[in-house]
């Protein structure tokens, strides 16, 4: 791959750019918006320069991994891009919108690939009139440091391009691993219902969070705790993939628990808003950073 374009500059997106730009591919960003745009570039730059501090990269390989990126608010700079990674909300309506005027604006030889953690690419492969060209790319945050990416074709997914978009993974130094086209894929089907087993035990009384994220910790191995973890995530994100996979199995382990369901109520949905099983006040979000 030479041009990869990304639509959706949250926190997945921006990752997976800044991935690519590592590489040496050149990547084009897109939101309709300006402000997302811009703490994107920010976000990227930031990262570039942790990497460059800790002395992964040396400065002008940042710089011109950088420079290899464009953002941009017209979908039409897409259209010279070989594949298209959509790395929206988790909302089925809202990224089946988008794989529609992807596939009205783009020429029919694109790739297009999905970023969702749990919505079937069937569904949105639907939404296309080149469902042969389209295939979820599961990303794992944060990008830059992790790396796996679940490979899930469609029902009608060509063998040619899930050798591409493996070929790809390899390329931006990730291990594809490929799921069948499942709710919660492979990864989480089976994280899920171990984070949603510690908020009801947390809920329950068990114990306190901090003694149940040192038990995995200490315990297990894990380098972060199961409640920690949610909030790493997003309270919201572990909330919409529960309902996927209920959705698909209707079985109760992946029924969110009513505690979780109150505190996305609440807004409380981890890391990125400051407070969810544990508080991130500025100083201490710098510090967990």
């Amino acid at each position: 791959m030479k041009t990869v374009g990304i639509v959706g500059a949250g926190h997945m997106g921006s990752g997976i750019a800044e991935a690519c730009a590592v590489a040496g591919v050149d990547v084009v960003v897109h939101e309709p918006q300006t402000a997302p745009l811009v703490r994107s570039r920010e976000r990227i730059a930031a990262s570039l320069d942790k990497a460059v501090a800790r002395g992964k990269w040396p400065p002008h390989a940042a710089a011109d991994a950088l420079r290899r990126i464009v953002h941009t608010t017209t979908l039409e700079e897409l259209g010279g891009c070989e594949l298209v990674v959509e790395a929206v909300t988790e909302d089925e309506a809202i990224k089946t919108g988008v794989f529609r005027r992807l596939d009205a604006r783009l020429g029919p030889d694109v790739m297009l690939a999905s970023n969702t953690s749990s919505i079937p690419i069937t569904t949105l492969a639907a939404a296309t009139t080149r469902p042969d060209r389209v295939l979820g790319l599961h990303f794992f945050s944060p990008v830059p440091v992790m790396r796996l990416v679940e490979v899930i074709p469609a029902f009608a997914t060509a063998p040619e391009t899930v050798a591409a978009a493996e070929a790809f993974a390899e390329q931006i130094g990730k291990h594809a691993i490929r799921s069948k086209d499942r709710a919660g894929f492979l990864v989480n089907i089976l994280l899920i219902p171990y984070l949603i087993h510690a908020v009801r035990l947390y809920a329950d009384g068990f114990g306190t969070r901090e003694d149940i994220d040192d038990g995995m910790r200490l315990g297990c191995g894990h380098p972060m705790g199961p409640l920690a973890l949610c909030d790493f995530i997003g309270l919201d994100v572990i909330d919409g993939i529960c309902t996927s996979l209920y959705d698909e199995y209707r079985r109760e382990e992946y029924v969110a628990p009513p505690l979780l369901r109150r505190m996305v109520t609440a807004g409380c949905l981890g890391r990125k808003t400051g407070r969810g099983f544990y508080d991130y006040a500025p100083a201490h979000a710098r510090a967990a950073a």
